[in-house]
C-alpha cells in the first residue's frame, strides 16, 4: 500500500499521516507539504518520506518518485480565510487541486480531499450536502470550485472516487503553528492560562459545530475506505454549541473562573455565526459516528497544551475528594431522639 499526504506537516494532514501510520504500519506513506504554513514539529513522529514540493510547480511530480499511489489524501491548501488576494487562494487551491487530478487521473487513483463548511455560507439551520453553496470568502470560493471541478472530472469516469469533507469547526493538536487562524478553543485556552479573560464576539450566542481532531481524521479515513462513489460529505458533530458554553467547559477543565470579555465582531460580512452539519448521509455511508463532545474533547486537547496544569488539577481535584471522605468518615453519626411511649 502506497499513500501519499498533501499538506501533511499541516494541522489535519499531519493528523490524518500519523493515523494512517498508526493503522497501517507497513503502508508506503509519502507527505508531500510546500512548508509554506504547515511545520517539521507536526511530523517528529511520522517515520515515513517528506517531500517538499508545491502542486502549482511542475516540477513536484519528479520528487516523489515513479511508484503508483493506491491512495491520495489531499489537504494542501491555504486555508487562512482572510486572505484576500484572489489570484493568491484560487492558485493554491484550485489549480493545486487540478495538478493533482491531472496526475491521479492515469491511474484513478481515489481522493479524499479537503472542502470546507464555509461554502454553505452565512445561514442559521442545519447544513446539508445537498444544499446550493453560498461562499461569503474568496477561501470559501475556492472550495466551492473544487467541490466543482471534483464532479465535472468524474462526470465521465464514473469509477473513480473524488471524495470531498466539508470540515467544520476542526480543532485539537497540532494546529497552533497556524496562528490567528488557529481554533477559538486554542487561543481562548491559551489566554485563560495568563489569568486573561477571555475575548469573544459579542455576546457570545453565536454557534458552531466545533469537531475535534481525531473524529475529523477518522471520518476522513472512512471516507476513502467506504464512500462508494464520488462526492461530498460533512465531518462535524451534528450539534452546535455556544461560544459561551465553550467558555464555561474551558474555566471548567482549567480549573479557573474567568468571565467572558465581549468584543464586536470585526467580520461581520463574512463570518458565520452558526454552522451545524447534517450527519445523515455521512452515518449511511461511512458509518461516521462522532466520538467526542465539546466538553470531551476540549478536556482532551487541554490534557495535550498543558499536561502540567491538568495534572495539577486531578491531584487538587483528587485530594479534595479524600478530605471530603475522611469527613464523613470521621463524622459520627447523628444520634436520633426515641420517643417515649405513653
Amino acid at each position: 500500500m502506497r499513500i501519499l499526504v498533501t499538506g501533511g506537516a499541516g494541522f489535519i494532514g499531519s493528523n490524518v499521516a500519523l493515523e494512517l501510520q498508526r493503522r497501517q504500519p507497513k503502508a508506503d506513506i509519502v507527505v508531500l507539504d510546500s512548508f509554506s504554513e504547515g511545520t517539521f514539529a507536526n511530523l517528529v513522529d511520522f517515520r515515513g518520506d517528506v517531500v517538499c514540493a508545491d502542486l502549482t510547480e511542475p516540477s513536484w511530480t519528479m520528487s516523489i518518485g515513479d511508484a503508483p499511489f493506491d491512495q491520495i489524501y489531499h489537504l494542501a491548501a491555504i486555508s487562512d480565510q482572510r486572505v484576500t488576494d484572489q489570484a493568491k487562494m484560487m492558485r493554491a487551491n484550485v489549480e493545486g487541486f487540478r495538478a493533482l487530478l491531472d496526475f491521479a487521473q492515469p491511474t484513478q487513483t481515489p481522493v479524499v480531499y479537503a472542502s470546507s463548511a464555509s461554502t454553505y455560507g452565512l445561514r442559521a439551520g442545519v447544513m446539508r450536502e445537498g444544499d446550493a453553496p453560498s461562499p461569503a470568502t474568496v477561501y470559501a470560493f475556492s472550495k466551492m470550485v473544487m467541490d466543482n471541478l471534483a464532479r465535472i472530472r468524474t462526470e465521465e469516469l464514473k469509477e473513480w472516487r473524488l471524495i470531498g469533507m466539508r470540515y467544520f469547526n476542526v480543532y485539537g493538536p497540532r494546529e497552533g503553528h497556524k496562528g490567528v487562524p488557529a481554533s477559538m478553543i486554542y487561543h481562548l485556552s491559551k489566554q485563560m492560562m495568563e489569568s486573561q479573560r477571555p475575548r469573544i464576539f459579542e455576546f457570545g450566542e453565536q454557534k458552531r459545530d466545533f469537531v475535534y481532531i481525531d473524529d475529523a481524521v477518522n471520518a476522513t479515513i472512512l471516507a476513502m475506505e467506504k464512500a462508494p462513489a464520488t462526492g461530498i460529505y460533512n465531518a462535524g458533530t451534528g450539534v452546535p454549541r455556544s461560544f459561551n458554553d465553550m467558555v464555561r467547559i474551558l474555566n471548567t477543565v482549567l480549573d479557573t473562573a474567568l468571565p467572558a470579555e465581549y468584543i464586536p465582531c470585526a467580520f461581520k460580512a463574512s463570518y458565520q455565526s452558526h454552522t451545524e452539519a447534517d450527519l445523515t448521509r455521512s452515518r449511511k455511508d461511512l458509518g461516521y459516528r462522532p466520538q467526542f463532545t465539546l466538553e470531551k474533547g476540549i478536556a482532551e486537547y487541554m490534557r495535550f497544551l498543558y499536561p502540567d496544569r491538568l495534572r495539577d488539577v486531578s491531584q487538587r481535584v483528587a485530594k479534595a475528594k479524600k478530605r471530603e471522605t475522611r469527613k464523613l468518615v470521621a463524622k459520627p453519626p447523628a444520634k436520633t431522639k426515641k420517643k417515649r411511649s405513653r
